[in-house]
């Protein structure tokens, strides 16, 4: 409707001039409607650009909203793999106990007295990270791996500290644990988990080749794992 409005002002504008109206008063009513025009189109040009800001800001929100849902999902699914492996840690400890002969710990609670006190150390630690007391559980499992070199928990204590470090962020030293693992403790039931978590480790470097290489080293080498799903997933994002 405006534009048919200000299309037969222009008509009229645009007769006036062609049948010469060439006395001071039209000439002046046709400037005043020539300047109406331009207000006019000066106006719906206003509005075009406010629109098309609008629009863009509502493109820009939702692109940001999909991306924070995006980054919600991946966080939630990070934090269910640290609940995860701490369970499995634990769970490991529990059959480990559950199978060891009653027999066996010995009839001399002078032999019984070594284990007990491994068992409150690294429970210990344990529990300062539930707690998420990191730096009081990474030093707890330090002193357990010095006063206890043999123990057969060394592969747990170290996961443990790599997912401390891991959770504070600091990659790099979360790094040093779990490659402690892989060399150390090729055949530990943490070999696996410390692996994904390696390369979840150099991603947040943002070392994402070598993060892509040690991913696709456990979908290849360990298909069907749940650790080789959560790597295939890594690849699927880093690709995508």
């Amino acid at each position: 409707m405006q534009i048919r409005t200000l299309a037969a002002s222009a008509a009229l504008a645009t007769l006036m001039l062609a049948v010469g109206c060439t006395s001071g008063e039209e000439l002046k009513k046709v400037q005043q409607e020539l300047g109406d025009l331009k207000m006019e189109v000066f106006k719906m040009r206003r509005e075009m650009e406010d629109a098309n800001r609008r629009a863009e800001a509502e493109r820009s929100a939702a692109s940001e909203s999909r991306a924070l849902d995006r980054r919600f999902q991946a966080d939630l699914q990070e934090s269910l793999r640290q609940l995860q492996d701490g369970t499995r840690v634990l769970n490991n400890r529990l059959g480990a106990l559950n199978t060891q002969p009653r027999g066996s710990r010995g009839a001399a609670p002078a032999e019984a007295a070594p284990s007990t006190e491994e068992d409150k150390a690294f429970g210990a630690a344990v529990l300062d990270y539930n707690r998420g007391n990191y730096d009081i559980a990474v030093e707890g499992f330090d002193l357990f791996l010095k006063a206890h070199p043999t123990s057969a928990r060394r592969p747990d204590a170290l996961f443990f500290m790599g997912l401390c470090r891991y959770n504070q962020k600091q990659h790099d030293k979360a790094l040093e644990s779990f490659d402690r693992i892989l060399k150390d403790h090729a055949s530990s039931s943490q070999f696996l988990p410390a692996k994904l978590k390696r390369a979840q480790s150099l991603l947040r470097m943002s070392l994402k080749p070598a993060a892509a290489k040690a991913f696709r080293e456990i979908v290849d080498g360990f298909p069907g794992t749940p650790e080789a799903r959560t790597a295939e997933q890594e690849l699927n994002d880093l690709n995508g």
